[in-house]
């Protein structure tokens, strides 16, 4: 069974996040698509080294229906690309890096993208 927990956006541009910080406006640069939905999915990420093409198993922390906040072994750059399988259907999706976070003990934060997205690709109802 997949836990899954919705997060509330904020409703008005003053309205600051958990972190004590203000929101982004809905309308500025610092919109995001879709509803975020708090979600451990095992995946797959794949990515080519100088001709070499290597895989890592990860999981999803945080996903929606254009990208994820997944916990890698691996520290990749922004705008690396890859490909990032979905280990329960075995779809997989090209991807971008497009954020690096901070090096936990279970691995690196990093935010990906995913290339032309399928509405259903988590199997949650986005």
């Amino acid at each position: 069974m997949v836990e899954f927990r919705v997060t509330r956006m904020p409703a008005a541009s003053g309205e600051e996040h958990s972190t004590g910080r203000p929101a982004t406006s809905r309308t500025g640069a610092g919109k995001r698509r879709g509803i975020r939905v708090n979600s451990r999915v095992p995946v797959s990420v794949e990515w080519d080294i100088d001709g070499q093409l290597l895989r890592k198993d990860a999981h999803t922390r945080v996903v929606n229906s254009y990208g994820c906040l997944v916990v890698l072994q691996q520290d990749l750059q922004i705008n690396q690309q890859i490909h990032v399988t979905n280990m329960i259907s075995r779809q997989s999706i090209p991807a971008v890096v497009v954020w690096r976070g901070h090096e936990r003990t279970e691995g690196w934060e990093l935010g990906v993208k995913l290339i032309n997205p399928e509405m259903d690709f988590w199997g949650l109802d986005l």
